[in-house]
């Protein structure tokens, strides 16, 4: 059986870090804006797109039956739930890390926009 495991947490928290530790296909939405040169230009704009295709990623895998970790923020209970009802779909395991750390910001991402999602957070009670 497939295992889905999102791992969430304010940016600098750890989250690309953990994932990469886990045997298993890994998605984050900042993926999709790694140019080819292996930069990372975030466009705002794209970021819907971003966060259809992480999904699309994590379906395919699912699909095929391979264990999925996805490293996003996930303030948000709503973020979480097309997860949760995908991992349900493909009777895949389905679990939540969240990381609390305080490291290295790798993407810029300002204080008060932090800030912002910290107290936008809900927690996430599983089903």
């Amino acid at each position: 059986m497939a295992k889905l495991t999102l791992i969430r947490g304010l940016p600098g928290s750890g989250k690309s870090t953990l994932a990469k530790t886990l045997a298993a296909q890994h998605f984050e939405a900042d993926m999709y804006f790694i140019n080819q040169s292996g930069e990372y230009v975030f466009d705002p704009s794209h970021l819907e797109q971003a966060h259809n295709w992480c999904r699309h990623q994590t379906e395919q895998a699912l699909r095929n039956h391979q264990d999925v970790v996805v490293a996003n923020t996930f303030v948000r209970r709503w973020e979480i739930m097309p997860y949760f009802l995908m991992a349900r779909r493909y009777k895949a395991d389905f679990e939540v890390i969240e990381c609390t750390g305080e490291y290295t910001n790798v993407h810029g991402v300002s204080i008060q926009v932090i800030d912002n999602m910290r107290t936008r957070w809900q927690k996430w009670h599983q089903r």
